[in-house]
């Protein structure tokens, strides 16, 4: 293959020979060598200066990495000397215990009260002084003997402390607890209500014989006490109709089994019952 310089106008003669150069395309022609030619240098120009910059980003993203980290360490550096400074400054604190106050007293001689006993029960230290000796000292006298420690200051004394006694507790009294209610929050009741009391009365009354022979009938009210364990007590006909029928009356109502107490306040407790009696004759 033949060598081809693109800078050469020679191959335009080549190909121009025996034809009309003054047609157009022949002077375009002979112009494609410069053409190329500053087409090569631009382009040699472009990429030097493409390369170069890249070269020069390069550069400055480096330095900018070096000089950052440089400062990064000597932050922690610098961090780290202050904490040192710091550590080295703190001051060692010293907690004092308070000192107790020591109470002031005054030196005193104990003063022994007479008072009668063997001999061989008396104490060294309890042995009575004369009264001579007592008068003659400049100590004060006091319940103990005692090296004060400021003479200015009171006698010790000895001080007693008083027991404090635990609240008592306050019993019910046993007026209250025998105390009988007239009215109850809750009236005592026969075991199994009115209806049951009305079939046991008819079941065990026994009509006296005399009352029968003599047609006498009628109401009995008695009154009686229902005590705290259900009982019958204290039976007594406040409106009577026949002694015979009264009698019977009473019998029937303490041969009753026991009731369910009354209640007030929550608790069982003794109360009154009015009970009536129907004494009735069958023709």
């Amino acid at each position: 293959m033949a060598k081809i310089d693109l800078t050469s106008n020679e191959w335009t003669d080549l190909v121009f020979a025996n034809k009309n150069k003054e047609y157009g395309a022949y002077q375009l022609r002979r112009g494609t060598g410069s053409r190329n030619f500053w087409a090569i240098i631009i382009m040699g120009i472009a990429a030097a200066v493409l390369f170069g910059g890249f070269a020069l980003i390069k550069t400055i993203q480096d330095s900018s990495s070096k000089v950052s980290g440089e400062a990064t360490m000597s932050t922690i550096d610098q961090s780290t000397e202050e904490e040192e400074v710091e550590v080295e400054k703190e001051e060692e604190i010293i907690y004092e215990q308070p000192k107790e106050e020591v109470e002031q007293v005054a030196s005193s001689e104990k003063f022994t009260e007479p008072v009668i006993k063997k001999d061989d029960q008396v104490r060294e230290d309890n042995t009575l002084r004369q009264q001579e000796d007592l008068s003659q000292s400049e100590t004060a006298i006091g319940a103990l003997d005692v090296k004060g420690n400021n003479e200015d200051a009171e006698v010790l004394q000895i001080k007693e402390e008083v027991k404090k006694e635990e609240p008592k507790v306050e019993e019910k009294p046993k007026e209250e607890e025998n105390k009988i209610f007239e009215f109850v929050e809750q009236q005592a009741s026969f075991p199994g209500g009115p209806g049951a009391m009305n079939q046991w009365l008819a079941q065990n009354i026994r009509y006296p014989a005399a009352a029968q022979e003599n047609n006498i009938q009628g109401r009995v009210t008695v009154q009686f006490v229902v005590e705290l364990n259900g009982s019958i007590s204290n039976v007594v006909v406040v409106r009577g109709v026949d002694p015979n029928l009264d009698k019977e009356a009473v019998r029937v109502v303490k041969s009753m089994p026991k009731w369910t107490p009354g209640m007030q306040n929550g608790r069982p407790v003794r109360s009154k019952f009015t009970l009536p009696v129907n004494f009735k004759l069958q023709n």
